[in-house]
């Protein structure tokens, strides 16, 4: 591995030496020719003149400087200025060959430019908009068949992790929008994966807003990014569509089929996929398509087979998506979905529980087959009544059917290998569950500026059956407690119904300040029959009620939360402040042992948060967010009814439990500059509890545990660290890397034995990172992550432990010899403390060839995973109370062979194969 990452700095270097004789700097600062101060953020680039090909481009600092690299050339160019609300500069040059200062760069005004002339010239690759970034697609250079996600990859500022995050100048996109809509779900794995580059226009990055704060045009309170795809106006006309077929060894197989139709405002989308590799979602690698940890990683929407999942997954899914604009101001989109998964598994486990007398140990063994149904239906309606009212409406239903058939045994033992007890059993459940949501939004906009009324109303109503039956045996070792023997059927009827409804108004005091104030009212109903009958031998049926495990419990809960709140804003510095008092009513009953328990709480809790959030430029900003929290207890944490549904674990409510409080400050500093496409992020968040439910367990002599729950104070949470990345392009060769840190130091308390405890525990993730491309011939992507996890104890017999993973990952994809692509993802997994009988580490080698034809509308692929048959699933997990070992079923080494076609035809570009072409005519 060494020798690999050696020459690959080799060749870095090697490349980087010869492209210095190839570029060239040219450098100037743009100026208001009227008022003479720089214009910030103008966007800076050179263009050919034969085909107004971008060739690079650069953003001017504060001071209106610019200063790019770029390669040298002989040919006409144009160098050009943008910069909203200003005249395009442009000056030809006949060739860039040497270094040069342009100078001073003059603007002009469009208020000043001359009646009726119109200046025409094609966008920029960068365009600054308010709070928005937008980014001209056209400018950013990526391969015919490329997906979106490989062209968001080329954006400055755009990073993917291996698990599929994506964050923009250190903000992550949490919502994804295609022409302003959802396409099939918000989370982007539909769009990223299988929308084709070649038809999105613009790419627009704002902050995330939720639906509330954008009809009312409110300053976001989130952190978060949206990115927004603009399709192509002279290719929203067609359809694309690709299918895909895969047979491997073992009788693995993959079958995928995408269409989408467009025709302007109007979009419909289609897909299915089956297969039995662990790919659940709908997200296709532009090299292994669906195969489980293709890339070693996880990818956004759909859990992937690599060293992480548990069991093997078989996997069905279709999915039609719908969006139109019915009639003037009313917008439709609608989604359904169907997938059917089911999933097997075998897993190992060895836990070590901490005990302040001594510990003990439990070896289990389980074999469970998982098989889940679901239909879901989405719709979103947003009318315009005028242009200062507005109604969003969006109902969702869904109906899931899930079935489970599983086989347990453990085994515990104390430090001297005594044993303690032991449990074998067997069980079968099956459920059916509805729901249905809800949420309806009315804003309007008075003719005051920044005057607002909101009013928010949600819905959401399920009802869950379930039915199961089960046999185990539980044999108790050391106290003289009698074994427990159980063989029963159980029924459970859950129904749970909530509404709330939300009105809040906006009144401006001045230009910056405003007042909020309203009201939310919350309703909620839970019931919950559960219902336990023991085999009777006489009649060989399940009809002898069992009265300690049967039980009847319903849930009110009312609540009413006036708030009050304000914003100060200016053009830099922006100031949050939202309070609200909940007064809270929360009625439980139970019925159980034929005794009714009732038990009525009334709560009066306040909620605060303040956000300052200060604009050092576009990009360079800080934020400092402050929140004060209190959430009740559940109903099954309160009532003192016993759940002895566990015959290890006896759970009892605690009638006097106050509600958990906590507080949190977060910090947040993010720089990206555009000029020099790099920038780091810090961040900082605290929680400290002022009350926390946990639980208490008390074991007796063979270990069976008796739990109920209690308030502590005085626990915390923390973390902070921080990321920084680059990019550099020299020519044909693009660097990208960077580097991050992550840290966690925590304080949990609890009470073991009537003996309280503390577990101080620290966390550091360190990670680097690595891209090189060279043009469209080749890309190599190595990294490496340590996580190195601490716990100290108190009042236990064990003080402390450690545990140390490493993960080497290097990806390396070639598109050479033309029409070829040869991929490889090989990854090293390293644990330094996991227990005797599991292996310490693994490589995980994936490989694929590929070959496309037919005016490459046909791609033939070969596809190996893991190729050193040496892929597993093992974990260590440190908490407070336990250090839990386990292992479970993993993909292993199988080839596969896949034949995949794309069709394609939009109204401005014609890419039917020939014999479609001449059929039209």
């Amino acid at each position: 591995m060494s020798k690999l990452y050696y020459s690959l700095i080799f060749l870095f270097c090697f490349y980087f030496s010869n492209a210095q004789n190839t570029t060239t700097f040219i450098s100037g600062t743009v100026l208001d020719i009227n008022t003479q101060l720089p214009l910030e953020s103008a966007t800076v680039y050179l263009s050919n003149v034969k085909d107004s090909t971008v060739i690079e481009f650069a953003n001017t600092n504060k001071t209106g400087f610019f200063k790019m690299l770029t390669k040298k050339t002989d040919k006409p160019v144009f160098l050009k200025v943008s910069y909203i609300g200003y005249q395009t500069y442009v000056e030809e040059q006949k060739g860039i060959l040497e270094n040069k200062d342009f100078g001073k760069l003059y603007l002009l005004q469009n208020a000043t430019a001359l009646e009726g002339v119109v200046i025409k010239s094609e966008a920029p690759p960068i365009r600054i908009k308010k709070d928005t970034l937008e980014f001209n697609a056209s400018s950013f250079k990526v391969r015919p068949d490329s997906n979106v996600e490989l062209l968001l990859k080329q954006l400055p500022g755009f990073e993917i992790d291996n698990d599929g995050k994506m964050t923009v100048n250190g903000k992550e996109v949490t919502q994804f929008l295609v022409n302003g809509k959802a396409f099939f779900d918000k989370n982007g794995a539909m769009a990223l994966k299988n929308l084709p580059a070649e038809i999105i226009s613009k790419v627009q990055v704002s902050d995330f807003k939720t639906k509330k704060e954008e009809l009312s045009k409110q300053e976001t309170s989130s952190e978060n990014s949206t990115i927004n795809l603009t399709i192509d106006e002279k290719k929203n006309k067609g359809f694309f569509s690709k299918f895909l077929a895969g047979y491997g060894t073992d009788d693995h197989y993959e079958s995928s089929f995408v269409m989408n139709l467009f025709n302007n405002k109007q979009k419909i989308s289609f897909l299915a996929s089956s297969n039995n590799i662990n790919s659940t979602g709908f997200s296709m690698d532009e090299v292994f398509d669906s195969m489980g940890g293709g890339r070693n990683s996880n990818t956004r929407g759909g859990s992937r087979g690599g060293g992480s999942s548990k069991g093997i997954t078989q996997s069905n899914l279709v999915g039609v998506n719908y969006t139109d604009e019915w009639f003037k101001n009313f917008d439709t989109t609608g989604s359904y979905s169907f997938s059917n998964n089911v999933t097997g598994n075998q897993s190992k486990s060895k836990q070590t529980n901490f005990l302040p007398a001594g510990n003990f140990s439990t070896e289990s063994n389980s074999k469970i087959r998982d098989e889940n149904t679901d239909h879901k239906i989405n719709l979103e309606l947003e009318y315009k009544l005028d242009p200062t009212t507005r109604i969003y409406f969006t109902p969702r239903v869904s109906q899931s059917d899930s079935n489970s058939n599983s086989t347990a045994s453990s085994l515990s033992k104390d430090e001297n290998e005594a044993l303690l007890n032991e449990s074998n059993s067997k069980s079968y459940r099956e459920s059916n569950a509805i729901n249905f949501g809800n949420t309806l939004n009315f804003n309007k906009i008075f003719q005051k500026k920044s005057r607002n009324l909101s009013f928010v109303l949600n819905n959401s109503n399920s009802n869950n059956h379930s039915e199961g039956q089960s046999e185990s045996k539980t044999i108790f070792y050391q106290g003289g407690k009698p074994n427990d023997e159980r063989n029963q059927k159980n029924n459970n009827e859950n129904s749970t119904d909530s509404y709330s409804a939300e009105v809040e108004f906006t009144e401006p005091v001045t230009d910056s300040l405003r007042i909020r104030f309203g009201a939310d009212f919350d309703w909620q109903n839970e019931v919950k029959d559960s219902k336990t009958l023991d085999f009777d031998i006489n009649s060989q049926s399940y009809t002898a009620l069992n009265p300690s495990l049967s039980n009847f419990v319903q849930s009110k809960q009312n609540s009413i939360s006036p708030k009050l709140g304000f914003s100060f804003e200016k053009s830099k510095f922006t100031f949050n402040l939202n309070s609200s008092v909940s007064f809270i009513t929360f009625d439980n009953r139970s019925l159980y042992m034929s005794k009714i328990l009732d038990l009525n709480n009334q709560y009066t809790l306040p909620f605060g948060r303040a956000q300052i959030r200060y604009k050092f430029q576009r990009s360079k900003f800080i934020t400092l967010s402050y929140d004060y929290i209190n959430t009740l207890p559940s109903y099954s944490q309160l009532l003192p009814v016993e759940n002895l549904a566990n015959p290890l674990n006896t759970v009892i409510g605690n009638p006097n439990l106050k509600p958990n409080a906590k507080q949190s400050v977060t910090i947040n500093f993010r720089n990206f500059d555009l000029r020099t496409r790099s920038g780091y992020t810090l961040f900082l968040k605290a929680d400290y509890y002022n009350s926390e439910i946990v639980s208490i367990s008390v074991y007796d002599a063979s270990r069976k545990r008796n739990t109920t729950y209690d308030n502590i104070s005085g626990t915390y949470t923390t973390s902070f660290g921080g990321n920084w990345n680059q990019s550099l392009k020299l020519g044909s060769h693009v660097l990208r890397y960077g580097l991050g840190v992550n840290t966690n130091y925590s304080l949990d308390k609890g009470f073991t034995n009537g003996v309280l405890y503390d577990a101080k525990s620290l966390g550091i993730t360190p990670r680097v990172y690595f891209n090189y491309e060279y043009g469209e011939l080749l890309t190599v992507t190595p990294s490496y992550n340590l996580s190195y996890s601490e716990s100290k104890y108190s009042n236990y017999t064990t003080n402390a432990s450690s545990n140390v993973v490493h993960r080497i990952n290097i990806q390396t994809t070639s598109y050479f010899p033309k029409n070829w692509i040869f991929g490889n993802d090989f990854g090293y997994n390293y644990n330094s403390r996991i227990a005797s009988g599991f292996k310490k580490d693994f490589y995980l080698w994936n490989t694929s060839l590929s070959y496309s034809f037919y005016n490459k509308n046909m791609i033939a692929k070969v596809k190996v995973y893991d190729v050193l048959n040496q892929n597993q699933s093992f974990s260590r997990t440190i908490s407070a109370t336990t250090i839990r070992d386990e292992e479970n079923t993993i993909l292993k080494r199988y080839a596969m062979f896949s034949l995949t076609y794309k069709l394609q035809d939009f109204s401005a570009m014609k890419k039917l194969p020939k014999e479609f072409r001449k059929r039209d005519k």
